[in-house]
């Protein structure tokens, strides 16, 4: 005869958040602010390849921390949905706020249902316009969403960088001036990030349909030394 042993729903829901907590806080913190006339979005990452930031649609980007390949699974199904929404009914339809939500009930229904819960923590920005405002939403490990109105930390040590970047934070400036402050907040007084370990994405109006642009190390380096 098989022996089934009882865990307490409770007690389950306890180590599923702590599993997944300690694989989000094992990578680098990312930043994301609004800024003067767009957002920014900051990771510690020297690869050129595994990318952290990306684009999801005309002013949509994805950031995401934790376990790469989970978060890039989630990227990609992002991408597929936006696609879908915009060729179905109208470009301007596909908004962050929806696909914040397509992301929050994948990943509570693995954190609830899975195998084992998704570690990763996920932001959704948009660039505001006509149609929709910027926002920024966060996705945690068990599907809760918050709707960040500045600026949001994911992954690693989030509370000491939420911290140190709330302290110099005042009201959105300018694209320079957020990213020292970004890079400031990511490093801490001990230590320094240099600009080739450094991927950067903006959501920025430039005259054309689409706002993403991920920033070449030159240009971070040209904008840190300004």
């Amino acid at each position: 005869m098989s022996n089934f042993f009882y865990v307490a729903p409770e007690q389950m829901t306890k180590d599923r958040a702590t599993f997944a907590q300690k694989g989000i806080a094992r990578g680098r913190s990312i930043l994301a602010s609004v800024y003067d006339i767009g957002v920014l979005m900051v990771a510690e990452n020297p690869s050129v390849s595994l990318n952290k930031i990306s684009e999801v649609y005309d002013r949509i980007a994805f950031a995401g921390v934790g376990k790469y390949n989970e978060f890039d699974r989630l990227r990609e199904a992002g991408i597929r949905w936006a696609d879908t929404t915009g060729y179905t009914y109208a470009r301007d339809d596909v908004d962050a706020r929806a696909l914040a939500n397509f992301y929050a009930q994948h990943v509570g229904d693995m954190f609830s249902e899975g195998p084992k819960p998704l570690e990763v923590e996920i932001l959704v920005a948009q660039l505001g316009n006509m149609f929709h405002e910027t926002k920024l939403y966060q996705i945690a490990y068990d599907g809760t969403i918050s709707d960040e109105s500045h600026f949001a930390v994911l992954g690693g040590d989030a509370e000491s960088v939420k911290t140190r970047y709330q302290a110099l934070f005042t009201e959105p400036v300018s694209r320079e001036l957020t990213l020292r402050n970004a890079v400031s907040a990511l490093a801490g007084s001990e230590r320094t990030i240099a600009s080739t370990e450094l991927e950067v994405g903006i959501l920025e109006d430039r005259g054309a349909r689409r706002a993403f642009l991920r920033l070449h190390p030159d240009a971070i380096g040209e904008m840190l030394g300004a």
